[in-house]
């Protein structure tokens, strides 16, 4: 770990340290799009019923549909933190602290209610298991940066806020590996309930290495600059 992550000796300006690069750019904001639509496309299917969808499809609207309040309990919490996590994600100043103020109790909301909604899951077991894991992995994330942001750990703060922020949007990534279990699903007679489980361990499984690869990289970054301007001098 670096000097300048030390309470006390971090400044504000080292906070755009840990903002995306371009191919994380295009990353999160496609997972941002992604968690967004199917929020509102799971509110529309509660509030019009599509009586046209596949059959897979409407099965998993009805299995939704049984226990709609805690559904809609932990998607528009989601939605919220999803939508305001940029304003975390892209900041460059120390000033601007509405976002985490925000993002702390509706992270608490959003993991509470998946592990209510995990009693149901579609995927069985293997579905459960990546909730509890990686829903703890961002319960903990987020306790960790507030714990650090009540100690004045900036630096810190943000490392474990985006984190938690990543692992939330590995559930944008598990709609993709779906779709294409679903697209396959003539060739593979694979049923929602066989495969909702492994695109969970999927998408999260990624959210949750990338993440931690990029922090760790561009400490490393950091860390030689810092290194070669010692030198210099």
């Amino acid at each position: 770990m670096t000097s300048d992550l030390r309470p006390g000796v971090e400044v504000a300006g080292s906070l755009g340290r840990y903002v995306p690069a371009r191919w994380g750019r295009v990353g999160f904001w496609a997972c941002i799009v992604i968690s967004v639509a199917v929020v509102i496309r799971r509110v529309f299917a509660f509030a019009y019923p599509p009586h046209s969808a596949p059959p897979q499809l409407a099965a998993l609207d009805r299995a939704f549909a049984s226990h709609a309040t805690l559904t809609l309990a932990h998607i528009f919490p989601a939605f919220v933190f999803v939508v305001i996590s940029p304003f975390v994600v892209f900041r460059t100043s120390s000033e601007t602290v509405w976002p985490e103020r925000l993002l702390f109790p509706l992270g608490g909301v959003v993991g509470i209610t998946a592990y209510a909604m995990s009693v149901d899951s579609v995927g069985g077991w293997l579905e459960r298991s990546a909730v509890l894991l990686f829903d703890t992995l961002f319960l903990f994330s987020l306790f960790c940066a507030y714990r650090h942001r009540r100690r004045g750990e900036l630096l810190l703060e943000r490392r474990w806020m985006i984190r938690s922020i990543a692992i939330l949007l590995g559930i944008a990534t598990t709609r993709p590996v779906m779709g294409i279990f679903f697209a396959t699903s003539h060739l593979t007679h694979l049923e929602p309930n066989q495969f909702f489980g492994i695109a969970f361990w999927i998408g999260f499984s990624i959210n949750t290495l990338v993440v931690e690869f990029w922090l760790r990289s561009t400490d490393l970054q950091a860390q030689a600059e810092k290194t070669a301007i010692h030198r210099g001098c």
